[in-house]
């Protein structure tokens, strides 16, 4: 396995590969001073520079697992240095540098090197992506001969795109609404985990469709930590069989709740053209409006009564008197002038609401550009700090899911300010280590605190700012380094224990399914369990001795995977997911044409993906 990359996604990729996946390694990085780092300061600095020098050891040929590996060091992936780094005789390559460009550039170079290389790519852009996925894959099934829809001999697509954003972007907004269910969204298909509280005294808990993990048995302690993989069975069980979960009293549960297809609603856009021509005006300006109407109406009723005429025409000249356009009542009875005086008065009174109906129309056509302000008496909405590439992923999944969100960025040539005006989501901008700038974000009103920027320092001082405003604040950091977020939410949960706290690392979320994609095996997606990270992957049948020819019951291993569903191969473009069949008795014998939809942990997937890529598919030699 070749890993290139210039940031902390490739050396934790590279470790992932090396001691999960037991695979022989070479990571190509720029050289040491010019590799880019997470900005942080003092002692987490350290720590940061300590982790990323532990990798580049480990790399060196220091790891456990006795495979030979070694480091590049090449400031582009150029031609000579992909040759250098044995492209022409891997299995598979990673491109994970932080730049779209740099990543095309260097996957077009190895494709032309090695036609079978399968080609993982991290790109933000997803239309491009698409189209670069199918262009390498034309030409590697040119090269090759293989099938034309650019599929290797095993099944598996040869050139696959990935980013590190989407990926973690449903975890972080999850992890930020407390209670909500955690999703797993891929071509229509949608898999719902629910994590539930500890059931009460003589209850028995719900497993749903099937129970995925029993959460850390110190979860409820407000100096514990999220459980880890060294937690020993303090911490989050993945997979457990029957017995573990009804022995485990006490302790939360994350199961499979609900199964479903997502897909675009009929009337959503009808919907949204109503509340985007509602936008135009002001509430105060559309109550004005409709107390004009209302006198209007009340004027013409009273017209009617009065001289008999039909509704229709007494409307008709109210709105003649209305608008000065009508003859004198200067030879009508008493009560007719008074009416008529009445609507030119109202006319009056109509002109200004008019002209301030036409300014704010023109002001909010004009503004659709511009960025929104946070409304007054906003409350319960997620404050979302960083709008990079990250923070925009972030944004749209929350505004999937209905949540309203403030957010607050200082650069004002952010990526994510143009998602944010199209979603006309209210922007501060502003440095958020600022006095007031957190304020203005009413975040002493809001639901929860996604700190979400680049530098760990900033993260944690928003974090620390935001609980002196309100101590239940929940609140969500992403950190760059373990040990130091580690510590961050120890201290946290022990100053705030009402409050809930949780620290993420993006590189952390992504790297499994990176590193599940070398094998050609496309992960359906990643739910984080505390500090743990469980993968959802679709499989084939065939080639796998623990899974072909055994009973649904027989292939379930505690721990490491479960089987949940079986693609039929019935669905449809409209609906994907049609042909997968759910709760699969335990006596159906699993054949070689079926495929499989289950959930594994990093190193079950491990064992199975590994003992099938070193057993089964050749190396070029």
């Amino acid at each position: 396995m070749v890993v290139c990359g210039d940031d902390g996604l490739a050396h934790r990729l590279a470790a992932e590969l090396r001691v999960v996946y037991g695979e022989q390694v070479t990571l190509v990085v720029p050289p040491a001073g010019r590799r880019v780092r997470q900005p942080v300061v003092g002692r987490a600095r350290a720590a940061s520079a300590a982790l990323l020098d532990r990798m580049v050891n480990a790399a060196r040929g220091n790891g456990d697992s006795g495979s030979a590996e070694r480091v590049v060091e090449a400031g582009e992936p150029t031609e000579a240095v992909l040759a250098e780094a044995g492209v022409d005789r891997a299995a598979a390559l990673a491109l994970v540098y932080d730049d779209d460009e740099t990543n095309i550039r260097a996957a077009l170079t190895a494709r032309r090197l090695n036609p079978r290389l399968r080609l993982v790519l991290r790109l933000y852009n997803r239309r491009l992506g698409q189209h670069i996925e199918e262009l390498l894959d034309q030409a590697a099934a040119l090269a090759t001969g293989v099938a034309s829809d650019g599929s290797t001999d095993s099944g598996a697509p040869s050139t696959v795109v990935l980013s590190d954003a989407d990926t973690a972007a449903p975890a972080l907004a999850a992890t930020a609404l407390a209670g909500t269910s955690k999703v797993v969204q891929t071509e229509g298909l949608m898999l719902r985990a629910v994590e539930r509280p500890p059931p009460g005294p003589g209850e028995v808990a719900d497993p749903g469709l099937a129970t995925l993990a029993l959460l850390s048995a110190t979860s409820n302690d407000p100096a514990g930590a999220d459980g880890s993989e060294g937690s020993g069975e303090q911490g989050p069980r993945l997979l457990p069989d029957a017995a573990a979960v009804r022995d485990a009293t006490g302790r939360g549960t994350v199961v499979l709740e609900q199964v479903s297809y997502s897909g675009a609603s009929g009337t959503a856009s009808g919907l949204t053209g109503v509340r985007s021509f509602a936008s135009l005006f002001s509430r105060r300006l559309r109550w004005s409006l409709a107390g004009v109407v209302g006198c209007v109406l009340a004027l013409a009723v009273a017209l009617s009564v009065l001289t008999g005429d039909h509704p229709l025409h007494a409307t008709y000249v109210t709105l003649l008197d209305l608008f000065a356009i009508n003859e004198p009542a200067l030879n009508q009875p008493t009560g007719r002038q008074i009416l008529q005086l009445l609507t030119g008065l109202l006319g009056l009174l109509l002109l200004p609401v008019l002209f301030a109906a036409v300014l704010e129309a023109l002001g909010a056509f004009r503004s659709t550009s511009g960025l929104r302000r946070p409304p007054r008496g906003l409350g319960g909405h997620v404050v979302l700090l960083g709008l990079g590439k990250i923070g925009a992923r972030v944004l749209i999944r929350l505004r999937e899911l209905g949540i309203p969100v403030v957010c607050v960025e200082a650069d004002p040539e952010a990526r994510g300010l143009a998602v944010a005006r199209r979603l006309r989501v209210p922007v501060v901008l502003g440095d958020v280590t600022q006095e007031g700038v957190l304020e203005a974000a009413k975040v002493h009103r809001a639901h929860a605190l996604l700190a979400l920027t680049s530098v760990d320092t900033t993260n944690l001082e928003a974090a620390l700012y935001a609980r002196s405003l309100r101590p239940d604040l929940r609140t969500v950091l992403r950190l760059y380094d373990d040990d130091f977020a580690t510590a961050v939410y120890r201290t946290l949960r022990a100053a705030h224990p009402q409050a809930l706290t949780r620290s993420r690392s993006v590189t952390h979320l992504a790297a499994p399914s990176f590193a599940g994609a070398m094998f050609g095996r496309q992960i359906l997606g990643a739910i984080p369990v505390e500090r743990r990270v469980l993968l959802f992957a679709a499989l084939e049948v065939a080639g796998h001795p623990r899974l072909e020819g055994r009973t649904v019951g027989e292939v379930f291993r505690a721990g490491a995977w479960r089987v949940l569903a079986l693609d039929t191969g019935a669905g449809t473009e409209d609906s994907p997911g049609a042909g997968l069949v759910w709760d699969l008795p335990d006596e159906y014998v699993l054949g070689s044409r079926d495929r499989v939809v289950l959930a594994a942990t990093r190193r079950g997937l491990a064992e199975l993906l590994g003992r099938r890529s070193r057993e089964t598919e050749p190396r070029v030699p």
